[in-house]
């Protein structure tokens, strides 16, 4: 007697395969190929599974194009960086700290061809144009049989040490920076292409069984697919489900079957009744309750980011039962919505049964053959085969009309934002502090942005030595509003409002964005702005066009910057001061009188970093110039000169009275030049100063300093007649 019993993959609706392969089909492949005895486990859904670090994780084989976590499977200790910044005069300083790590994650023990787009913590790290959001040297091995070792690894394992990996496809992250991540390693998901375009369920039955399965030419096609489990048989039954197959013997193997396509038509007079044994045939239907009511097909949506989507079926009549189908490939809404329809179709259509039993001469219809029956409709799948004393049994369950496609919706699909990174754009600029502190040394301020709205940030360094040593500042702070200038304010005076010029700019990307302000939020130090190196506050910002603004009724010359009123010329610097973009540069006093070179490098830098030369000047920490500079006739051809002193301290003037001193003590080096180039310096301790008649003669200019710790300030200057005129 040999018998074998054939079954769909599954119950109709993908539980465990019922029954055995025979012997027809050979023990070795039984035991050691495609149907091992223990365990039988497939692929599942697992939402998006992160990343694993454990020992002994499974790899899997993937196709088409899939959304993945992966398995860490090398990394660094979190690599600490840290920088100094000072707060002021009396003030203790800070000292930040930045974390980075370098780590590979295994992909797929399969080859594949690339990597597309990257989430970490479900943000887009990597986006479809192969931009990255967050700064991290990034390698991809392929998985080729030939690929070498990846030199980061090899440096730090040691090149004796490290395996190439052959066969396996991971990623390598090098200096992959956490600050956006709250200083630890994200959850990260890959876009996988492992196949350039979809793949057929029946080759990828035939390659993870080594051929011990054929597949059928065609077949559903999946966009998608991870191939794990504790074993080949619990993919291969996965996969029969997705296409809605069944197996027949082949040579040594099995061949996936799916279709109507008829190989044998069983006539009438072959089921003749020939002794007692033979002509017995019997219908069996079972109940509809037997067949779910509702169908629920769980997959990966492409239309989604890869997130699950959840297409259903229903039939009408009687029942209440729910089948929920998890299929983990990635496939869109609309062969989803088709998938359910077929595995319902299926159930309905496996309710009708027929046995037959024929002679010996129809061993030609083989077990798993797809036949049709003398006198029945449609089309029947041989699911039983016994032959007993010439005797043949066959069980023959009814197959299901093709389903057509159908539309599915993927529903509102909430997706991380892809926007393009862009190049960072760098100012940088010394001034008086903004949190009107007293500094002792001087101090630079950094302003970064993109020029594309996916910036975020970038690493910054600096150096005072003329390049020969370079210093890690840490990151920039947040993205700023950064252009240039288009049409220039023109002149105007530091005392009083300008109500008559205005000043045209273009931002470094169309996200960026103005607004005006009140008097009594400027007057709070809102809308200050670095227009050339004149420092200005604008009241009425319009928007003209995409990156185009024009700025209105001014505040000019702010913060000591009066020198610059009517400077600028067409393409200067814009940069608008927000105490949370402005990263600030504490220099030793050593730097005063240099220069300080600061570069800038983020993810989008892919050329060369930003890069701006700052002169160390001493605008931050010297004493500011005097103003008010008058002079009045004291008799006896001399004159006195007096002056108001202006503080680093107390810019909003609120109480009635002087600002503090900001000083250590008041001092002035005043400077007389004669109309004859003749000079003479004069020291005091108080806004004032006497120039005798004979200074007088021919006309003097008179310039003040004041004098601080740190140096002079810039001179004020004024000019006496003759005395005589």
């Amino acid at each position: 007697m040999a018998t074998l019993v054939l079954t769909t993959i599954g119950s109709v609706i993908g539980g465990p395969i019922g029954g055995a392969i025979g012997g027809l089909i050979g023990n070795a492949i039984d035991r050691d190929v495609l149907f091992k005895p223990k365990g039988r486990e497939g692929p599942r859904l697992t939402e998006l599974k992160l990343q694993t670090s454990s020992y002994g994780t499974q790899i899997p084989l993937l196709f088409g194009t899939i959304r993945i976590g992966g398995c860490v499977i090398w990394s660094t200790d979190l690599i600490e960086s840290k920088s100094k910044s000072s707060n002021g005069k009396g003030q203790p300083s800070t000292i930040n700290y930045s974390y980075s790590a370098s780590f590979a994650v295994a992909l797929s023990a399969r080859a594949i061809i690339g990597v597309g787009r990257i989430w970490a913590d479900g943000k887009l790290l990597r986006g479809s144009g192969g931009d990255f959001k967050s700064a991290t040297g990034f390698r991809l091995h392929l998985g080729d049989e030939a690929q070498a070792v990846d030199p980061l690894i090899a440096a730090a394992e040691g090149a004796g040490r490290t395996p190439a990996h052959r066969g396996i496809a991971y990623a390598v992250f090098e200096h992959f920076q956490l600050a956006d991540y709250g200083n630890r390693l994200p959850a990260l998901t890959f876009e996988v292409i492992a196949d350039a375009g979809p793949v057929s369920v029946g080759a990828i039955a035939a390659e993870i069984s080594g051929g011990a399965v054929v597949g059928d030419a065609g077949g559903q096609m999946l966009v998608g697919f991870a191939a794990n489990g504790d074993s080949v048989r619990g993919v291969v039954e996965t996969l029969a489900v997705a296409g809605g197959a069944w197996f027949a013997p082949a040579g040594n193997g099995v061949r996936m079957r799916a279709g109507l396509a008829t190989d044998r038509a069983i006539a009438d007079g072959e089921t003749t009744a020939i002794g007692s044994a033979r002509g017995k045939h019997g219908r069996a239907i079972a109940a509809l309750e037997t067949v779910p009511r509702t169908v629920l097909l769980t997959h990966y949506d492409p239309a989604r980011d890869f997130q699950t989507g959840l297409q259903q079926a229903r039939r009408p009549g009687a029942g209440t039962r729910e089948e929920r189908v998890e299929m983990p490939a990635a496939i869109d809404a609309g062969a989803a919505k088709t998938m359910a329809e077929a595995v319902l179709s299926r159930a309905e259509a496996g309710r009708e049964r027929r046995t037959l039993t024929l002679g010996w001469e129809s061993l030609d219809v083989a077990p798993g053959a797809c036949v049709t029956l003398a006198g029945v409709s449609g089309a029947w799948r041989v699911s039983g085969w016994a032959l007993e004393q010439s005797v043949l049994s066959l069980e023959c369950v009814r197959l299901a009309a093709r389903t057509l496609p159908m539309d599915g919706s993927a529903g509102r699909a909430v997706s991380a934002s892809d926007v393009a990174t862009g190049e960072t754009v760098l100012a940088a600029f010394e001034t008086l502090p903004l949190d009107d502190g007293l500094l002792s040394a001087p101090r630079v301020t950094v302003v970064a942005a993109g020029t594309a709205p996916g910036w975020r940030r970038a690493a910054v360094s600096y150096s005072i030595d003329g390049e020969a040593r370079w210093s890690t500042l840490g990151a920039t702070a947040a993205p700023g509003v950064i252009g240039r200038i288009v049409t220039v304010p023109g002149p105007s005076g530091a005392a009083i409002a300008d109500r008559v010029h205005g000043f045209e700019v273009e931002l470094a990307h169309a996200e960026m964005s103005l607004a005006g302000a009140d008097a009594g939020t400027r007057d709070a130090g809102a809308n200050l702005a670095l227009v050339g190196d004149e420092l200005v506050q604008f009241g009425v910002a319009e928007q003209i066009g995409v990156t185009r603004w024009r700025l209105s009724a001014l505040w000019r010359g702010r913060r000591a910057t009066e020198a610059a009123i009517g400077t600028q010329t067409t393409g200067d610097r814009f940069v608008l001061i927000e105490a949370e973009s402005a990263l600030s540069l504490d220099l030793p006093l050593s730097a005063l009188g240099g220069e300080v070179r600061i570069i800038a490098s983020g993810p989008g830098d892919i050329a060369a970093p930003a890069e701006v030369r700052v002169p160390v000047r001493g605008a931050s920490i010297l004493p500011l110039s005097p103003v008010g500079l008058q002079w009045h006739e004291m008799g006896d051809g001399d004159a006195a000169v007096q002056w108001l002193r202006r503080s680093r301290l107390g810019w909003r003037w609120i109480d009635g009275v002087d600002a503090p001193l900001g000083e250590e003590r008041e001092a002035y080096r005043v400077t007389l030049v004669r109309g004859d180039g003749g000079a003479r310096t004069i020291e005091t301790t108080t806004a004032m100063v006497l120039v005798t008649q004979a200074d007088r003669a021919g006309g003097v200019t008179l310039m003040v300093r004041q004098v601080g710790a740190h140096g002079e300030s810039v001179a004020a200057a004024i000019q006496i007649p003759d005395w005589a005129m």
